[in-house]
């Protein structure tokens, strides 16, 4: 990442991150789906693979986009932490804080990362 920011190393770090989690949950889902006995095979199938796919997602993003300071992936990937928000605000308010409190936490990190001045001339120029 020679000539990059940290700042956007961070940022593409939080991403693959993210992307690795999602990938695992929905590994983890669709193993508990096929070994278990879900009460709606169809739904516990689907979610398993869109977590599955959302992690493919964020990883394209990272890798192929913020690693290689490209300009199209600032936007899914300040998408992405935009999302996590209200996630990790459901996590608290559930009664889940240990889990909510760091999602919001790395969710933050990436906006700052993915928006700071830094990050935004390696993927925009000066202009």
């Amino acid at each position: 990442m020679k000539g990059r920011p940290p700042t956007l190393f961070v940022a593409a770090g939080i991403v693959a991150l993210e992307g690795l989690v999602a990938a695992g949950l929905g590994v983890y889902a669709a193993v508990q789906t096929l070994t278990g006995k879900p009460d709606d095979l169809t739904t516990a199938l689907a979610e398993a693979v869109f977590a599955l796919l959302v992690g493919a997602g964020l990883l394209w993003v990272a890798g192929g986009g913020l690693f290689r300071a490209e300009r199209w992936g600032r936007s899914p990937a300040v998408l992405a932490q935009i999302f996590l928000l209200p996630v990790a605000f459901t996590l608290v308010q559930s009664g889940w804080p240990q889990l909510g409190v760091p999602l919001a936490v790395v969710a933050v990190a990436g906006i700052a990362t993915l928006l700071a001045p830094p990050t935004t001339r390696a993927l925009y120029g000066d202009g």
